[in-house]
């Protein structure tokens, strides 16, 4: 696939429709000498759909987050494009027209985002319950407190977290309990989409495994779509149900994770997947069953030779 991939030549959604559009987005960054952090880039993400977006650091793949969600500051600003969001309720938002007022309502409820290095982002004065009843009366000023104290119990629960505790400071948690904190904030207002950018870095790989597992199960239990963001093409292919690889500020590959894995065309995509070793345990295992068998998601376990390894 080319560079310039426009939404014609995208690999199919799933037949529930997009929740997503991104059509021909440009990012600039304004210095003495202006650097185009992203250019031209097109997608669609489908409701209930896990979009990777991998490539290399510094190629654009935050920055592209950041200009969805409108979270840029000067220098950047985003040069050309559209970011539609398409409600569940059939309406079609224009997020780069958004007032401030309709933008700050927009974010968590409808989208959210968990932040590199998420983990330690909380503040460390406040409680954990303290930060989750914030997001709830900024956006739900009606709610009364016991409701709004159920539902932070609630969230934490689904991500694996004892509700006690929301007496807890972010330093009596463990790095993969912050992380999971993180999550369920994102999740606190029931968005339609959630932007993860690079949420398990810095968390060891048992820890990682637990909770890209949590995401996968939230995700079909709760029917929110994923854009996942990170470096690691592998993790993306046993998560992932469609990958866009970036190369500097250019979606240069948009196609399902086994397409890729298969039939990579872009050179940069197989290079990336040349980078990396052979495991034992096709694509999927590693998440949905822990072990080194062979997953598919459709068709259970397979043996070890349906998976080809690439040249």
């Amino acid at each position: 696939m080319s560079a310039d991939l426009s939404l014609e030549h995208a690999p199919e959604l799933t037949s529930r429709g997009p929740v997503l559009t991104v059509r021909d987005l440009s990012v600039v960054y304004e210095t003495e000498h202006p650097v185009p952090a992203v250019k031209n880039a097109n997608f669609q993400l489908g409701r209930g759909e896990i979009l990777g977006l991998a490539g290399e650091s510094g190629c654009g793949k935050t920055t592209l987050a950041y200009a969805i969600n409108r979270l840029h500051q000067p220098p950047a600003r985003i040069s050309a494009g559209q970011v539609t969001f398409h409600d569940r309720d059939g309406q079609d938002m224009d997020l780069l027209a958004l007032e401030d007022e309709a933008l700050r309502r927009f974010r968590w409820s409808k989208l959210s985002m968990v932040f590199q290095g998420a983990m330690n982002a909380l503040n460390p004065v406040r409680t954990i319950g303290d930060q989750l009843d914030d997001t709830l009366r900024a956006h739900h000023q009606s709610l009364r407190k016991a409701a709004r104290q159920d539902r932070c119990a609630e969230v934490l629960t689904l991500v694996g977290v004892d509700p006690k505790r929301v007496r807890s400071y972010p330093h009596e948690l463990s790095g993969g309990m912050r992380q999971r904190v993180m999550i369920a904030m994102a999740m606190l207002l029931e968005p339609q989409v959630m932007i993860m950018d690079e949420p398990t870095t810095a968390l060891d790989v048992v820890v990682q495994r637990d909770i890209l597992r949590e995401i996968v199960r939230l995700k079909e239990e709760l029917n929110f779509a994923v854009i996942f963001i990170t470096h690691d093409l592998p993790l993306l292919l046993e998560i992932s149900d469609r990958i866009a690889v970036m190369l500097r500020g250019e979606i240069v590959e948009l196609d399902t994770a086994e397409a890729l894995y298969r039939s990579a065309s872009h050179p940069y995509t197989r290079k990336l997947l040349a980078s990396f070793p052979s495991l034992s345990g096709g694509r999927g295992a590693f998440i949905r069953s822990g072990d080194d068998a062979d997953f598919d998601r459709d068709n259970g376990f397979r043996d070890d030779h349906d998976f080809e390894e690439q040249p």
